[in-house]
């Protein structure tokens, strides 16, 4: 039955092209068709269509490139001015085009690889909208997280459904050349033109190596969105595909390495204090965060971040150089949490979706925990996102309280991001939880962008005046300060909150990178676009000693002035801080990338070949999520317990069902959704249909309360927020 449906397809889908090349016979040409031009044209296409690829190539990769800049005058700039990367990107584009020479569907292979490269360019477009850093290739490894994002200015319902129409429409438009696109007969040997694809995917990598050796262009973007404006799109794009991990280094041995590690063991001392006698470690990431004092046209009716730089007169600080600008807070997370360079992995890399999707990492976390220290993580986004859940795991942490564990009800004023607050007690908690003290990693996100380039505010608490900008930007730096300065707020309650629990404490703050505002090096007090702040506080009269550092050795530098020096790459950065070496110079960077690269991927004969740093079993959230009863009421079966959230979904009998959450202890399904008997359990659900945490078993009964208890305990009149399509 089958055989005869496939053949009656086959017999209409022919039938359907018979009558359109009939209809394509008798139909009178146009006059352009006529015309000699026209036909001289569709001569040259025939005889000669890959000598015509050469052009074609040239206004495709402009094309490509006006919409990587926005901007058609800053496209020709880049053919003017960077003349040889703008050919090798189109010699790309022409290699690409080289393999529809093999097929007789010329036309619908040309149409395939162009909108491929088409998609490349307007998902570049569209993200640096949003963003500073271009498409890469390990943002396809950030889809299932862009997926989570519906409620941000990076993703919406809308974009998703203006996408997938595109590649539908342009789908049927290649189902519909296939079918009735053009057949070409070449007299070429197809052997010639095999040798021709084959001279020039050759021809690619090596003229590519030569130009690098040249200098013509860049084998390695110290900053990616330079990068990709100085060589082009493709080119850096090509490069994230190629270019990922790390090489091995130079010399690399058993012998190169255990002497790194005994010069940094031999110049180190043993740790001076454990997980009772030393004080607690934070560090808190400041997202997006940077001081509008070290910017030249931004002018405010009163200092945004008072305690901010209240902590920077009293306390420890500096600036601090990080891997990114504008995105990426992941780089800046891991060199901040391992003591390792994201500057030896491929441009735009993330290692945590990379190399720690399988491979375990020593971090600072791991060295507090040598010391008796617990670890935990405190976030209010995704538990997925960035793939954390995963790399928090491979880095050693016991705990992490991500979003999904925290009953979040206040957003920013754009509902894009919820508040910081729910991070106070997040922390609180994590700490408490323990008998010993506490190493904690907690992210903000109040400041992350996009921001608005319209009016949000009717009366900002801080009047703000960018000079010599357009009103949009104005309402952006407007927006953003504000947000600075409730995180400032933020920041003191955090500090509050950490004094008032009676334990000696340092925390450690800093920017992950700077806001994606149109910043350039020429605004701002460093002169460097990938400079942000830190700041540090404590209460047990740790004296202040300001430093300028890189976000690899921050945590590290701290932790020598408590007596912590656990750790292969602690004593290697304390190491190399304490003998003055520079951050970035040869004999730095040369150790380093040494024992990264043994610890990450070669023999680890840091540790004799042992793995020293096994992942955890991480555990998700701090508090049990508990059902302690059900009961039927008003349409309408009520779950009651505890430590719900917006994330909080019920399974019956293991499948999941419509859930509604009332409140952090109360839940609601459809009355048809379970029966008596059925057993249900609350889970915590990430993206991808991943549960971090269950609750008890509960078997539910419709007879368990009485009509004088649901009369107690009618939820009817609180809000109902339903969360089934939510992140």
């Amino acid at each position: 039955m089958k055989l005869t449906f496939l053949k009656k397809l086959k017999d209409k889908v022919k039938t359907l092209h018979e009558k359109h090349l009939e209809k394509k016979a008798n139909k009178k040409p146009s006059k352009i068709a006529q015309s000699k031009f026209y036909q001289a044209y569709v001569r040259i296409i025939n005889e000669h269509d890959f000598l015509v690829l050469i052009p074609w190539s040239l206004f495709l990769d402009f094309i490509l490139e006006w919409m990587s800049r926005h901007s058609f005058l800053s496209a020709c700039d880049f053919v003017i001015h960077h003349p040889i990367p703008y050919l090798y990107n189109s010699f790309l584009i022409m290699t690409f085009y080289s393999v529809a020479i093999l097929f007789r569907r010329r036309k619908f292979v040309r149409r395939v690889i162009s909108g491929i490269f088409v998609a490349l360019g307007i998902t570049n477009c569209i993200l640096l909208l949003n963003r500073v850093s271009p498409f890469g290739f390990t943002d396809l490894n950030m889809i299932g997280d862009l997926l989570t994002m519906q409620d941000s200015k990076y993703f919406s319902a809308g974009q998703a459904f203006l996408a997938m129409s595109g590649i539908i429409v342009f789908g049927l438009f290649l189902v519909n050349l296939f079918i009735h696109g053009p057949k070409k007969k070449d007299t070429t040997p197809f052997w010639v033109r095999l040798l021709i694809v084959i001279a020039m995917a050759v021809a690619l990598p090596t003229s590519g190596k030569a130009l690098q050796n040249a200098k013509l262009i860049d084998s390695y973007f110290g900053n990616l969105a330079q990068g990709y404006l100085n060589n082009g799109y493709l080119y850096g794009f090509a490069t994230s595909i190629i270019d990922r991990g790390m090489s091995k280094p130079l010399g690399y041995s058993r012998q190169a390495v255990q002497k790194i590690v005994s010069n940094d063991q031999a110049s180190s001392t043993e740790s001076t204090v454990d997980g009772k006698s030393g004080p607690n470690v934070i560090v808190v990431l400041l997202e997006s965060y940077f001081d509008p004092s070290e910017a030249n046209f931004i002018e405010t009716s009163e200092d945004p971040i008072p305690f901010f730089h209240s902590l920077e007169a009293n306390y420890s600080t500096g600036h601090l150089t990080v891997p990114v600008l504008g995105a990426g807070t992941c780089n800046s997370e891991f060199e901040m949490l391992t003591g390792m360079s994201c500057s030896f992995f491929g441009p735009g890399e993330y290692p945590q979706k990379t190399v720690l999707k399988k491979q375990d990492v020593e971090s600072y976390a791991d060295a507090f925990k040598d010391l008796g220290y617990s670890a935990h993580v405190v976030h209010n986004n995704g538990g997925n996102f960035y793939s954390r859940a995963n790399a928090f795991s491979k880095m050693g942490f016991d705990t992490f309280t991500s979003k999904e564990m925290l009953d979040i009800t206040e957003y920013t004023p754009l509902g894009s991001w919820p508040t910081d607050d729910v991070l106070i007690q997040g922390t609180k908690d994590a700490m408490d939880s323990t008998k010993t003290k506490d190493f904690v990693y907690t992210i903000t996100v109040s400041t992350h962008g996009n921001y608005p380039d319209y009016k949000v505010l009717d009366d900002p608490a801080i009047k703000v005046t960018a000079k010599g900008k357009d009103q949009g930007t104005q309402y952006k730096w407007e927006y953003y300060i504000n947000q600075l300065h409730t995180l400032d707020t933020w920041m003191k309650n955090y500090v509050d909150m950490l004094n008032s629990r009676g334990e000696d404490t340092l925390l450690i703050m800093f920017g992950d990178h700077l806001p994606t505002m149109g910043l350039t090096s020429d605004e701002v007090a460093t002169g460097d676009l990938f400079k942000t702040k830190y700041v540090t506080w404590n209460n047990f009269g740790l004296s202040k000693q300001d430093a300028d550092l890189t976000s690899y050795q921050l945590v590290a530098e701290q932790m020598n002035r408590i007596g912590v020096h656990q750790g292969t790459m602690t004593q290697y950065n304390q190491t190399m801080i304490k003998n003055g070496v520079l951050a970035g110079s040869n004999q730095y960077m040369s150790g380093l990338k040494m024992l990264q690269y043994d610890l990450l991927y070669g023999k680890r004969y840091a540790y004799n070949g042992v793995d020293l740093y096994p992942a955890s079993d991480l555990i998700m959230g701090i508090h049990d999520v508990t059902v302690n009863r059900a009961y039927y009421f008003n349409g309408k079966v009520h779950i009651y317990g505890d430590n719900f959230t917006k994330w909080s979904k019920v399974f019956v009998n293991g499948k999941k069902v419509s859930t509604a959450y009332v409140s952090g202890q109360c839940l609601t399904i459809d009355d048809d959704s379970i029966k008596d008997g059925d057993t249900l359990v609350v889970n915590q659900m990430g993206s991808s249909d991943t549960i971090f945490r269950s609750s008890n078993k509960y078997t539910y009964s419709s007879t368990l309360a009485t009509d004088e208890e649901q009369h107690e305990e009618d939820p009817t009149d609180s809000t109902t927020i339903d969360t089934e399509t939510s992140d």
